[in-house]
């Protein structure tokens, strides 16, 4: 069995010489999947001392993190889940505060300073706001993780910049860093790392074995160097980390052997297979029937050749999961899974309909509004993908399914890639996405990560294509691996002499597939938007000429009148 993540954990607070702790502290290890999925959670708080009510603040902060972190969808990555968490507390504690007779004076509000580490796969994560401190010691070297949010007006005096409350909008510091077995990390409040220095937290570390033993030697060493503060310390050393851990869409493929070769009528694992509907070099598609519920699911196994190639069978299990995930009347879904598997295998909704490819030959000539009709199903099945952290990858026709009802299907998530996931990944693993070349958007090819405005490029050639039955760039976009020879990619306009298009519907299409992502729309519904209501950003009055409309029948004319022309000549010259 792969070896899972490991620490020893010591904390310790002490109001100190202050009347009253208005710190709060705590950590969060979970156990088996979510250990994998989620990581682990530390967090502590410190209330200002000039409020009656920051304790409450600091509470709320910390034990509402550790319980919302932990709730977040998987799927998610730590920077995602944690800043939504810290800003709904934010939002909270602001709230509180001016809901209360504290409104007029936030140093008397639920205001506290919030510093959180999570630990997942082989990195560590810190968000920031206040005059805590997150250190390091890794190799015998310390390092300060963290920035002080303080202003000193004075040599003497100085206020926190920052805290959890304080505005509306919180401005956190994100931090990100990969950590070593044997490292060591200290939270500490300002109460403990003003009284000691550099030397004294190196020395202190490397002397101890037990973290919970350092945390009270931390506190008892600040105390005695003088500090009035309350007194909180974290200690965490990794013991051990995670070797190839399973992910949670990978779990399995150790266990379960390929399935055999099935045959229509075959009954296989409590289905009854139909008949085939798909078969390719790297998978089989089977329409079948459950036995016990009597539901029509479409069960896919992995070509036989494949059985040995697990990043292939990772994303194989990809769709699945997703499906799972995801509940949206646009998205497949998959059923529940009602009996324990004996083969390696996916099974989901089967979705009666055709493929938007098959769509376009029997549809060669849609009205605009049929298309964007189309295209928003698309793009809220897209957008049901961006709000988890999701990206397709893959948005082709043939992975878009339409009903006799026109209603749209987004499929085959096989190529997604999950936030949540690919942080579990060594980078040697992040591999390139599995797409199809003339949908995938130019920042692929350069070796760059995709984001959503990578689905949208793909959304835009698809909607091109609907309208034009071309592509924008031809078979050009796939051709060009360096940035100059991007820069020399030409939009082909999408104006046509026989079809009647409004111009700012090319410019929202020119912009949609606009080669460099910053230049396209940053959302979805910026780009829907823009094909139902004219954007005068972008609408080009001047027709596009004949050679970038119709480069053959521009040639064409050329060389008819290049034609004619020599005949003139020919018969002026033979005529004399």
């Amino acid at each position: 069995m792969p070896s899972s993540l490991k620490v020893s954990l010591g904390q310790y607070s002490d109001k100190g010489r202050k009347p009253a702790n208005q710190d709060f502290h705590g950590a969060l290890i979970p156990e088996g999947p979510p250990l994998v999925n989620k990581g682990l959670a530390l967090a502590l708080a410190d209330g200002i001392g000039s409020s009656n009510v920051s304790h409450i603040a600091a509470e709320t902060a910390v034990s509402g993190f550790l319980e919302d972190y932990f709730s977040t969808p998987e799927t998610w990555s730590v920077r995602q889940s944690a800043q939504r968490v810290i800003n709904a507390t934010n939002a909270w504690l602001h709230a509180q505060t001016r809901q209360s007779q504290y409104r007029y004076d936030l140093d008397r509000g639920y205001v506290c300073t919030f510093t959180a580490l999570v630990i997942k796969g082989d990195s560590a994560h810190c968000f920031h706001l206040g005059d805590a401190r997150l250190y390091r010691l890794s190799n015998g070297v310390l390092e300060q993780l963290t920035e002080d949010h303080r202003l000193w007006v004075s040599r003497e005096q100085s206020y926190l910049s920052r805290a959890l409350g304080m505005n509306a909008r919180a401005e956190i510091d994100h931090l990100s860093v990969p950590v070593t077995e044997g490292d060591w990390f200290v939270l500490a409040t300002d109460g403990v790392h003003e009284h000691l220095d550099a030397d004294t937290l190196t020395r202190t570390l490397a002397s101890q074995t037990d973290p919970q033993q350092a945390a009270k030697t931390l506190v008892a060493l600040a105390y005695e160097h003088g500090s009035e503060d309350n007194l909180t310390v974290q200690v965490l050393r990794i013991d051990r980390l995670p070797q190839a851990e399973p992910s949670a869409v990978s779990g399995r493929l150790d266990d379960l052997p390929l399935p055999p070769e099935l045959r229509v009528r075959m009954e296989f694992d409590g289905y009854r297979i139909l008949r085939e509907l798909h078969a390719s070099s790297r998978s089989h598609v089977y329409l079948a029937e459950d036995l016990d519920s009597g539901a029509t699911v479409v069960l896919k196994t992995p070509a036989i050749d494949r059985a040995n190639d697990r990043a292939f069978l990772e994303r194989f299990m990809m769709e699945e999961w997703i499906a799972h995930r995801i509940d949206h009347p646009h998205v497949l879904k998959a059923p529940p899974r009602q009996r324990q598997r004996r083969y390696l295998y996916t099974v989901t909704d089967y979705v009666e309909g055709e493929t938007l490819t098959q769509w376009m030959r029997d549809h060669p000539n849609p009205a605009l509004e049929t298309v964007r009709e189309l295209v928003e199903q698309i793009a809220r099945a897209l957008y049901a993908f961006h709000r988890r952290e999701i990206l397709h990858q893959d948005l082709r026709p043939e992975n878009v399914m339409i009903d006799a009802n026109g209603t749209v299907t987004l499929i085959d998530f096989g190529a997604a890639r999950v936030a949540g996931l690919a942080e579990l990944a060594p980078p040697r693993d992040r591999e390139a996405p599995q797409g199809t070349l003339p949908y995938m958007a130019p920042e692929y090819f350069l070796g760059e990560p995709g984001d959503t405005a990578s689905d949208l490029f793909s959304l835009g050639v698809i909607t091109y294509q609907l309208l034009t039955g071309d592509l924008p760039y031809g078979t050009a976009v796939s051709q060009c691996r360096t940035r100059s020879a991007q820069n020399r990619l030409r939009y082909r306009s999408a104006l046509r002499d026989d079809r009647d298009l409004p111009s700012w519907v090319d410019g929202a299409l020119r912009k949609a597939v606009h080669p460099h992502p910053d230049k396209r729309y940053r959302e979805l519904s910026e780009f829907i938007h823009d094909l139902r209501h004219p954007n005068p950003g972008l609408t080009h009055p001047i027709r596009p000429p004949l050679m970038d409309r119709h480069p053959v029948r521009f040639w064409q004319s050329v060389s008819a009148v290049l034609a004619l022309l020599v005949a003139l000549l020919a018969v002026r010259l033979y005529g004399a």
